[in-house]
């Protein structure tokens, strides 16, 4: 039947949410969805009103399912990350081990302690959760955390060198993540930057050679995201520290990626660690949670008490505080360290640490279980997100090969489904790397895989 008014094409609501294809959206849904079905008829009816045919019922619906998955479906979703990048910081960095998991999940179902000190029945700090396990893993006198690294810093510059220098070497005025760059934190905080030495090669005089009565600090940031190779030259941290204190400066210390093992041991580079730089003389040093550590977001402040009792007092330490889940899950990952298993507990430690001939072996279980168009081919893991630049260890991938177009369609079919899974590229091959995947989604790769080649 037809009619001279557009509008009376367009159903009711009650007609649009009886389609037996929007059921599924449930019943404990609905009042989102009858709000997204009156959203799809009034823009239905602006369409009208622009002189434009009315959409078909057919139409509308599928308006509605478009609108519920983008409301009703979490934006921030688990992916399985089959890159090969053991600590990708677009895939949310370390990932948390079991314990630190279960303390995230006991303190945020009900109350806790975070701020109450139950011996003297009265108001405490959310600072002492984490400073005697931080303390007993570093050597420092005192420690605290922040909501993460940038965050270190500013708070530390911000409270012990406003409107006064810090003398940092040119090679170190770096940029990492997001367009963070160390010269514009330093001018939000206050400090004023002094740069010294060339990209290349700075030497221990041309620290001493900047020194003014304006002089607060020296500060050493390790380029944790890149390396400059060949003809290179940067004074130990433990000259840097005399030179500070002979001058009656600080040493400040940004870590970034916070290692607290010799990852010599697995054929990596040395990485600095945070125990070497206490040891060293630094007077502050600070360092990522969600790196090489394994654990949480968070920045970690350990160094002089008197310096960390400053910082705990500035008003930039409540901005930047941590929440009591996160402290929880770090507080886990710290205990994992002192008793001795993060290679067993930690995913980051236990896949840098996971034998050549282990990862082969869950190479060809997949190759097997996708078919003919997957092959076992050598590789490499990268340790990834502002940690061990360049570095990497040999591992065995799974690839399936096919020319630029297909095997791009084949990578947007895997990161389509449900659950997300992330390959990578290279050479017109898929390729999947089973270090970075944990054993129980292996068989979920497996079948993405599968279901992605059958289309």
């Amino acid at each position: 039947m037809t009619t001279d008014n557009p509008y009376r094409a367009l159903p009711s609501v009650d007609r649009l949410l009886a389609d037996e294809r929007l059921r599924p959206l449930g019943e404990g849904e609905r009042p989102v969805v009858t709000e997204l079905a009156r959203q799809a008829l009034e823009t239905a009816r602006t369409a009208v009103a622009a002189g434009r045919p009315a959409p078909t019922e057919d139409q509308l619906v599928e308006s509605v399912l478009g609108l519920a998955e983008v409301v009703l479906r979490p934006s921030l979703r688990p992916v399985i990350n089959a890159t090969g990048v053991i600590i990708h910081t677009n895939l949310g960095r370390a990932p948390l081990s079991e314990d630190a998991i279960a303390a995230m999940v006991a303190v945020s179902g009900g109350y806790s302690n975070l701020e109450f000190d139950l011996e003297a029945g009265e108001r405490g700090s959310r600072f002492v959760h984490l400073e005697p396990l931080l303390r007993q893993l570093t050597g420092a006198d005192a420690a605290m955390a922040v909501n993460n690294n940038a965050s270190a810093l500013l708070l530390a510059l911000s409270s012990l060198a406003p409107d006064r220098e810090v003398i940092v070497s040119r090679g170190q005025a770096v940029e990492i993540g997001g367009g963070f760059r160390i010269p514009d934190v330093m001018r939000q905080s206050g400090a004023r930057l002094v740069e010294v030495g060339t990209t290349n090669r700075t030497y221990l005089r041309d620290y001493e050679a900047a020194l003014t009565p304006d002089t607060a600090a020296i500060m050493r940031v390790h380029a944790s995201n890149f390396r400059i190779v060949g003809f290179t030259e940067t004074p130990a941290i433990n000259d840097l520290a005399r030179l500070a204190h002979e001058h009656d400066l600080l040493l400040l210390d940004d870590l970034g990626s916070g290692c607290i093992l010799d990852t010599t041991q697995f054929g990596l580079a040395p990485e600095p660690t945070v125990q070497e730089s206490m040891a060293a003389g630094v007077d502050l040093a600070m360092f990522s949670g969600d790196k090489l550590l394994g654990g949480p977001q968070a920045g970690i402040i350990i160094g002089r008490r008197e310096l960390v009792e400053r910082l705990r007092r500035h008003p930039l330490a409540r901005a930047v505080r941590m929440d009591k889940a996160s402290i929880a899950a770090l507080t886990a990952t710290l205990l994992h360290y002192l008793r001795g298993e993060a290679l067993e507990k930690l995913p980051v430690w236990r896949m840098i640490a996971a034998p050549l001939a282990e990862v082969q072996r869950w190479a060809r279980r997949w190759a097997r279980g996708i078919g003919e168009a997957a092959k076992v081919v050598d590789g490499r893991s990268m340790i990834g997100g502002g940690s061990l630049p360049e570095e990497s260890l040999p591992t065995k991938l799974v690839a399936i090969a096919g020319d630029g177009g297909y095997v791009t369609d084949l990578a947007r079919r895997l990161r389509q489904g449900d659950p997300p899974v992330v390959a990578r590229i290279e050479r017109d091959a898929l390729l999947l790397d089973p270090r970075t995947v944990p054993s129980r989604e292996a068989a979920t790769v497996i079948r993405a895989v599968k279901a992605a080649l059958s289309r």
